[in-house]
């Protein structure tokens, strides 16, 4: 699926993770995240997302930091299924999560201009921009909230 995303974004002209699908997809090992995977009736694995429960501490200011907050990163889909928008699908389920859980936020960050436009239409908002070594992230948040016709978008994957 990692592959399948690289290529896609390499035929789009974007920056992929070919270079990089072995470890991403070794963080589903990771003891300290929460990898969610998304799979169609077959099994097939068409997404995945990490979700832990500390957003990273550089880029937020210690009042956010304070906030309870779920942290989304390395979300990735199989381009096969685009139509079905399983990336705003995981999204949006971690948004509806984070309210059973307590938590006011839903944070996530990323370092191509591309995916902001992408993760504002799930409603996403950019909050910071932070030069980190060699690359820029842009740091968004959605409040948390119940998502009313979850259960109708996973069943149409």
């Amino acid at each position: 699926m990692i592959l399948a995303r690289s290529a896609w974004l390499e035929d789009q002209g974007l920056p992929n993770w070919r270079e990089n699908a072995a470890e991403l997809a070794g963080q589903a090992k990771n003891p300290d995240g929460d990898v969610w995977v998304l799979a169609d009736d077959a099994g097939q694995i068409i997404g995945c997302t990490t979700i832990q429960d500390q957003t990273p501490p550089w880029g937020w200011t210690a009042e956010e930091l304070a906030e309870p907050a779920h942290y989304l990163y390395s979300s990735v889909t199989d381009p096969a299924y685009r139509e079905h928008k399983p990336g705003t699908t995981m999204a949006l389920r971690a948004v509806d999560r984070a309210v059973t859980e307590g938590k006011t936020w839903v944070r996530r960050g990323c370092n191509f201009p591309e995916l902001v436009t992408y993760n504002e239409s799930q409603g996403f908002t950019l909050v910071h921009e932070v030069q980190r070594t060699h690359h820029r992230f842009y740091l968004m948040a959605r409040h948390a909230e119940p998502i009313a016709g979850l259960e109708r978008a996973f069943r149409e994957l």
